[in-house]
């Protein structure tokens, strides 16, 4: 039976007993235990054909997952284009939310309630609806208004406030409510394995690549890559893990200054709002995970954003600039990548909200 599990504390209860966001001993991120079969199914069905690898299958399908990897040769590498930009919500986010909010809706919730800058308000309250749930989405009010404007068209309620500090302490006032289900994105381990259905799609259309480059907010999406390629190793599917190259841009960097011991100044990356969070609660893990794979992280900042964006939709992405880091850290390191590598980059969220 799936259980919650702290690794920090050892507290362990059945994951259908009650919702926890949280450690209810220490404060730690809980993770989500339950066996892997690694079966992949004939389904086009995301959730049925990797149900070897899930806790559970959502009821309700519109079409997340099973996403485009698209090949582009430069120099003497592959490049992978992940275009995860192309789910129903229009973000990898729908991934991690279809999971999510189905479990909220089993456990009786009505409404639910979420931090973010964007994407993941788009998602929740997307899902939400389709469950039946109310959602409140409270995000900073400099976010993109393309995407609060998505937000309302789908029937959320838009809670604006001064950054995302002012969101994640105005999101405790709902929590406090009873009856609200605090999705909790950036905490919640049911994001991790609903992002790691990524790895699994990858390795059935191209194998294992070489490098991973992803960016770095929260850290749900690195850490949903590591997990869905190490449960590949485990069950005998593949015979490695890619390098993890984690993108931070220079204005918010707590993962490089863990990784490194100092922070590095350079230009402002404030274009890539989607990676603007400065305390991940899982940032040991993603830290861990980063050196287990034998990565490291990049710094971006916004020059180097538009250029990389700019190139990006010339190609055909049409994507929003945080996943434009990815290919702004491609080309900052890819001197540093043996010859005939393949490098897969994970484009993440669509520009076509944020025009």
């Amino acid at each position: 039976m799936p259980s919650w599990k702290c690794q920090q504390c050892g507290f362990e209860e059945d994951l259908y007993s009650r919702y926890y966001w949280k450690c209810p001993r220490c404060g730690s991120p809980l993770t989500l235990l339950y066996s892997v079969s690694g079966e992949i199914t004939g389904s086009k069905n995301t959730w049925r054909r990797y149900s070897g690898f899930l806790p559970f299958i959502p009821e309700k399908y519109r079409g997340e997952g099973l996403t485009p990897v698209v090949a582009e040769k430069t120099g003497t590498h592959s490049l992978l284009f992940k275009l995860d930009y192309l789910n129903p919500g229009g973000s990898f986010k729908d991934r991690g939310t279809a999971l999510a909010i189905y479990y909220g809706f089993k456990m009786g919730f009505k409404k639910c309630v979420v931090d973010t800058s964007g994407n993941t308000g788009i998602s929740v309250t997307l899902y939400s609806k389709l469950y039946g749930l109310d959602s409140v989405i409270v995000m900073p009010r400099e976010a993109p208004e393309g995407k609060k404007k998505a937000i309302r068209q789908l029937g959320g309620l838009v809670i604006e406030t001064e950054g995302r500090i002012g969101a994640t302490k105005t999101v405790q006032d709902y929590i406090s409510e009873p009856g609200y289900y605090y999705v909790a994105h950036l905490w919640n381990h049911i994001y991790i394995v609903g992002h790691a259905t990524i790895a699994y799609e990858v390795y059935e259309d191209v194998g294992v690549p070489d490098y991973v480059i992803a960016p770095v907010g929260s850290g749900g999406l690195l850490l949903g890559l590591v997990y869905g390629f190490e449960k590949l190793r485990e069950t005998g599917r593949a015979s490695k893990v890619p390098r993890v190259i984690a993108v931070q841009g220079y204005s918010v960097q707590p993962v490089y200054v863990a990784m490194y011991g100092e922070a590095l100044h350079s230009e402002p990356s404030t274009l890539a709002d989607g990676i603007m969070v400065s305390n991940p609660p899982r940032l040991a893990e993603i830290v861990s995970a980063i050196k287990r794979t034998g990565g490291e992280v990049v710094l971006v900042g916004n020059s180097e954003i538009a250029r990389a964006h700019k190139a990006l939709w010339e190609w055909g992405f049409t994507v929003e600039p945080t996943s434009a880091t990815v290919l702004a850290a491609y080309e900052k390191i890819s001197k540093k990548i043996p010859e005939n590598s393949s490098v897969l980059l994970v484009l993440t969220g669509s520009g076509l909200k944020t025009l």
